[in-house]
């Protein structure tokens, strides 16, 4: 049986909301991660491929994000009237293979200000769960090789370790990207998700951003 495609969807968590990524969204999203610390561990090709300016950013979003092979998210706090929305970054479900029931969650980026709380657990946990929910099978998660935080962040959720992909690409500095391969297959992601949801549940701490 193949996997279904999922529609482009708004996932609601307890501190984080992840909407349909949009092009109105990227000023706001230019200012929560174009940070040289974002692209330092190789997020958009490494330091060199830091846009220097909001222009630059909006044609760096156009071609880095996944706009027709899935479905980019924004990851925003949740909105209320007290305190409205802020954006924390953005992450993306693509590589969407119904055949092989394969897919693709990456393009992660977040503002440092919310580095090392529940941001990354609870959006990860929100769009796992949408991939899962629709019948894939395999969900990849990869980093830059020499990126040790990204690499044991994703360790962290439950992903297995794969290997790494020798030049893999090329980096905006014109220097070889190898590539450590993750995933998390279906009959993982139970005891996966239950961890996720441990950690997101002892973890009251508020987001550092309001």
């Amino acid at each position: 049986m193949n996997a279904r495609l999922p529609e482009p969807q708004t996932l609601t968590g307890r501190s984080v909301v992840l909407s349909p990524l949009t092009r109105s969204d990227l000023p706001e999203l230019h200012a929560a991660i174009a940070h040289p610390e974002v692209f330092a561990g190789g997020y958009g090709g490494g330091p060199a491929g830091l846009p220097e300016d909001l222009p630059a950013f909006l044609d760096f979003a156009e071609a880095y994000y996944p706009w027709t092979s899935g479905i980019p998210f924004l990851v925003s706090t949740v909105s209320t009237p007290e305190n409205p929305r802020v954006v924390l970054g953005t992450t993306s479900l693509a590589d969407l293979d119904v055949v092989n029931r394969g897919a693709h969650v990456g393009w992660t980026a977040y503002d440092p200000r919310v580095w090392a709380t529940s941001v990354n657990v609870e959006s990860k946990l929100l769009v796992l769960g949408l991939a899962f929910s629709h019948g894939f099978d395999r969900v990849k998660l990869q980093a830059d090789a020499r990126n040790a935080r990204s690499r044991a962040a994703i360790a962290k959720l439950g992903a297995v370790f794969e290997g790494v992909l020798r030049h893999d690409r090329v980096r905006a500095d014109g220097s070889w990207r190898d590539t450590a391969v993750y995933s998390i297959l279906s009959e993982e992601w139970p005891d996966v998700r239950a961890a996720l949801e441990c950690r997101l549940a002892a973890d009251t701490r508020p987001l550092p951003i309001r």
